[in-house]
């Protein structure tokens, strides 16, 4: 019999790395040769590809990115979501290996010992072992699908790295521009009490009417109106800015400067559209969403085989705890068991056909993923385009302005312009100026948009050992 198990085993082990079901193999994507709005000649050589501070060269900016990426609370969520399937995976590993168990029991009883019958208490310790052989691979299927999920919350967790980044940089820019914005209008109220004065004064000397101060006044109070609303957005866009990285709200320390007088980022290229299902980190979460799937599939299939265990044990009896391992009495036992689902194979067939219902699921998800990816890199190719081409038209219309607001001010001051001329032609100009600092913006945040499009700023250290992890998913 001992020589019949240990054939059994032999010839089991090597069937134990089969496994029925498919394996996943990525599936064909539709990959454009370039994205749409890609001006230049694709080349492996993208903006995707570079470190974040190389491309917010701001040193503010750099150090409230860096303390947002250390204590940001939904980065250390992240984490210990990638902790917790790490802990499956080990835990999941596990049961690939045979099982080990001691037990030590006592009770009252009756043996007989020495020729005759004694009764008394009854001590016994034993071990042990049981091993599923795994012909059908549902053990090493499920480690795999342990595996990909673990991939899946550590690419989850490149994803919030990247949209972390993003939302500091756009609320970094967003701040800056209000700022700006409110150095204008305090400029404007400045500009306008200096022409109220000047309107009274012509209102007493008879050169100007009661209505022209009246226009002058409220013309002032328009102004002073937004400053309210201006600090008001300030306040909560500094909030903002502190709850990303992860403290209280507070004022945001930084320079007085303007939107144009940040370092200039790096002119680089899209890169190929290929490179981009490897860089960004919410494809590669798809893609081991559906490689978990297809393990799961495996898991499904396997259910529908007997499942083969061998069990062993190795313990003593004594009626003496001290001489519980040296009395004369042993005990030992093999065995083999067999379980082939009968009742409950119908529903197995089910969860079979579930288990491929959510591998399409996936598949089509990847597929939605990867599709919107292109999206939003052309999205944010168009758009910094676009916002290029009217910040330039926006700052050739404040130059313009300023220059015709100037001359009709001096005209005024002589009589050879009415009122109404200089009253329209401040408002023009106090506008345009705020639509070229919100261009200044939308050129800047655009850049923030194909950055993220790209997968740029995700921490690509680790990145070398998920591959590996992905590869032995896959196998």
């Amino acid at each position: 019999m001992m020589k019949a198990r240990a054939t059994l085993l032999i010839v089991a082990l090597p069937l134990a790395a089969c496994s029925v079901g498919p394996h996943y193999q990525r599936p064909a994507l539709d990959v454009p040769s370039s994205f749409r709005a890609q001006e230049e000649t694709p080349t492996e050589k993208s903006l995707g590809d570079a470190a974040w501070w190389e491309v917010y060269q701001d040193k503010t900016l750099q150090q409230l990115l860096s303390t947002a990426l250390a204590q940001n609370r939904d980065i250390k969520l992240a984490a210990t979501r990638v902790a917790e399937s790490r802990a499956v995976v080990g835990a999941t590993r596990l049961g690939q290996f045979p099982q080990v168990n001691a037990t030590l029991n006592g009770e009252r009883g009756r043996v007989f010992q020495g020729g005759e019958h004694v009764t008394g208490a009854l001590i016994s310790g034993e071990a042990q072992v049981s091993f599923e052989l795994d012909l059908w691979g549902r053990l090493a299927s499920m480690s795999d699908a342990a595996r990909a999920n673990l991939l899946s919350t550590e690419y989850a967790h490149g994803g919030v790295h990247l949209s972390l980044l993003s939302d500091v940089a756009t609320a970094y820019f967003n701040l800056l521009a209000l700022d700006q914005q409110l150095r204008v209008t305090q400029g404007v109220i400045a500009a306008r009490e200096r022409f109220l004065d000047l309107t009274r004064t012509k209102f007493r000397q008879g050169a100007a009417s009661g209505l022209d101060v009246s226009r002058a006044e409220a013309n002032l109070s328009v102004a002073r109106a937004n400053l309210p609303e201006l600090q008001r957005q300030i306040a909560q866009t500094e909030n903002q800015l502190h709850i990303l990285m992860g403290e209280t709200p507070a004022p945001i320390a930084r320079e007085s400067l303007d939107l144009q007088a940040l370092p200039t980022p790096p002119e680089v290229p899209a890169g190929l559209p290929s490179s981009l299902l490897e860089r960004r980190p919410d494809l590669r979460q798809a893609e081991a969403n559906l490689i978990g799937a297809t393990a799961n599939v495996r898991v499904a299939k396997a259910a529908l085989f007997p499942t083969i265990s061998l069990t062993g044990s190795l313990g003593s009896e004594s009626l003496e705890l001290t001489k519980l391992f040296t009395g004369p009495t042993k005990v030992w036992s093999l065995g083999f068991g067999l379980l082939q689902p009968l009742l409950n194979a119908q529903r197995n067939r089910y969860q079979v056909e579930a288990a491929r219902a959510r591998q399409e699921q996936a598949l089509l998800q990847y597929q939605n993923a990867v599709a919107n990816a292109f999206r939003d890199v052309s999205d944010a190719l168009e758009a910094r385009h676009d916002y290029s081409a009217v910040l330039l038209e926006q700052e050739r219309q404040v130059k313009s302005l300023r220059e015709a607001s100037a001359r009709v001010l001096r005209r005024y001051e002589i009589g050879y312009s009415s009122y109404f001329e200089v009253i329209d032609a401040d408002t023009n100009l106090y506008t345009a100026e705020l639509q070229l600092v919100q261009a200044y913006r939308n050129s800047l945040v655009s850049l923030v948009q194909l950055y993220k499009a790209l997968g740029g700023g995700w921490d690509r250290a680790d990145d070398r050992s998920r591959n590996q992890t992905a590869r032995d998913a896959i196998q």
